[in-house]
């Protein structure tokens, strides 16, 4: 076993490990950071590989801007930051599954391979893989960017009572300090 076989073991059980603590933390902001320890340990697990462009691309695009993207649509929607009892439900049916499907896959693997080795094709350009984005994926590429977009928009309008609202022959509502519901509406 080599010294990048022994990384790459370490880099995957911390990715796992942060994978399970994702899923089973009670407190929302800590399983978004838990998230981004377990996208980073992907991202070395990349290096390690020699695939350097996936590796910071998983660093840019995931930890940079998916993870920051869900922290600010917690914070903006005012979820709540503490523990929270709507996510203790029991975990037993989660772990038979996710355990079910690792074993499945281990098991798939070493069928398919029997621990021997592979022959990589040639290795990429960013050349050929930015060709492929540009021109076969510009798309999904632009679709996925309007959703970004419009889930950042949504946490704003969700963050913000105000919007929405009617202009200023509006009836009162309770929620605006002073108003009054007690005279039909009237203060």
């Amino acid at each position: 076993m080599t010294g990048a076989d022994v990384l790459l073991l370490a880099l995957g059980a911390v990715a796992v490990g942060a994978g399970v603590l994702v899923v089973t933390t009670k407190h929302l902001v800590r399983a978004g950071l838990y998230l981004v320890v377990c996208l980073g340990a992907l991202a070395g697990d990349f290096l390690v590989l020699s695939a350097e462009l996936v590796a910071w691309v998983q660093v840019l695009i995931y930890v940079g801007a998916v993870v920051v993207l869900l922290l600010f649509a917690v914070m903006l929607t005012r979820a709540p930051i503490g523990a929270s009892d709507d996510l203790d439900r029991p975990g037993w049916p989660a772990a038979l599954i996710g355990g079910g499907a690792g074993l499945g896959l281990t098991v798939l693997l070493v069928d398919a391979y029997r621990w021997g080795t592979v022959t990589l094709p040639a290795a990429g350009t960013a050349e050929r893989l930015g060709e492929q984005i540009f021109q076969s994926w510009v798309l999904p590429f632009e679709v996925l960017s309007v959703l970004l977009l419009s889930a950042l928009v949504g946490a704003i309008v969700l963050s913000r009572p105000d919007i929405g609202r009617a202009g200023p022959g509006a009836a009162p509502t309770t929620d605006r300090p002073g108003a009054d519901i007690s005279a039909g509406g009237r203060r």
